[in-house]
């Protein structure tokens, strides 16, 4: 654009300094300080929605985690003589290792067990966690008058090559399966004369899950192993979270378990585990941050109720 220039200025040849006056320059920066108050509006408020959904997402991650790990371990739990605590904030029980068979009895402590092969067509050990010293072996016998699991505790539990494990001439591996590696499982006592090659193995292993106060102050999912016999864990382990705090009122409790029988009613303080038929949990999530939304103070939260049946129970 070509700037104005008064004539008289230019006929008596004086310089001429050409530029924006005061009120021009103030009206140029009440422009700029308004376009830029309102993007930087616009930027904190986007940035307070995805910091809230950031946090809302992260409590329903702690809702959905919570209740898969703790159905899928009780419903491994197979039978609720496996169950060992029963209490509103926590549960005790055997939750399933993995299972394989006997291959061969290198002696009355020591079994061989065939390999763990994800691609072979004939898998007779699956270790979705592998067991270790003071877990359980479960060994299925059978006779003409009754069937039971035979319990007993594991000593220790190693890879061991797979000839001297569980050797073709057992009939449980095959020489596709040359180099691969067997299990050697050695137990803190005898096994009776019932077990033999073929004999079918469950793993179990003793946990605790429960509610509890961390040193944050905030509450989580935490779980404890627990020795097979006798009552001592080992420290707890957090699992997810953070979750409401405790609470005696069990519409507030951040984690909540009830028990029901097969009849459907609720199993009282004086009732047997036997009877458990059913385990309803409830985790109520809640973030451990308060976000500033539209002018009001929010806290994500989220919660959620799963029902988990035993399998196996008997009628």
């Amino acid at each position: 654009m070509k700037e104005w220039v008064p004539d008289a200025a230019r006929a008596a040849g004086k310089p001429v300094t050409v530029g924006f006056t005061l009120l021009e320059l103030a009206v140029v920066l009440a422009l700029l300080g308004l376009i830029g108050g309102v993007v930087g509006s616009l930027l904190v408020r986007q940035q307070r929605f995805y910091r809230a959904s950031s946090e809302l997402l992260r409590t329903r991650e702690g809702v959905r985690d919570a209740l898969e790990v703790l159905a899928t371990d009780i419903r491994g739990a197979a039978t609720a003589d496996t169950v060992r605590l029963l209490a509103d904030s926590a549960i005790e029980l055997f939750s399933a290792l993995g299972t394989s068979v006997v291959c061969q009895l290198n002696s009355p402590t020591e079994a061989g067990l065939p390999a763990s092969l994800p691609a072979s067509s004939s898998r007779l050990t699956s270790f979705p966690t592998q067991p270790d010293t003071g877990d359980l072996a479960l060994f299925f016998t059978q006779s003409d008058t009754s069937e039971q699991w035979e319990r007993h505790r594991i000593a220790s539990f190693s890879s061991r090559a797979l000839e001297a494990a569980c050797p073709v001439s057992s009939g449980f591996s095959a020489a596709a399966d040359g180099g691969s590696s067997g299990y050697a499982l050695t137990l803190q006592e005898p096994l009776t004369p019932a077990v033999h090659p073929g004999t079918p193995v469950r793993f179990i292993r003793r946990g605790r899950y429960s509610l509890y106060s961390a040193s944050d102050g905030e509450w989580y999912l935490g779980y404890r192993r627990c020795n097979a016999i006798g009552s001592a864990c080992a420290a707890i382990q957090p699992l997810s979270g953070p979750y409401r705090s405790y609470s005696s009122n069990r519409a507030l409790t951040g984690i909540l378990f009830q028990y029901f029988d097969a009849a459907g009613a609720p199993l009282g303080s004086g009732r047997s585990a036997v009877d458990l038929a059913r385990v309803d949990i409830t985790a109520r999530a809640e973030s451990h941050q308060q976000l500033l939304i539209e002018g009001g103070v929010f806290r994500p939260a989220d919660s959620g109720t799963v029902s988990v049946s035993l399998r196996n129970r008997a009628p």
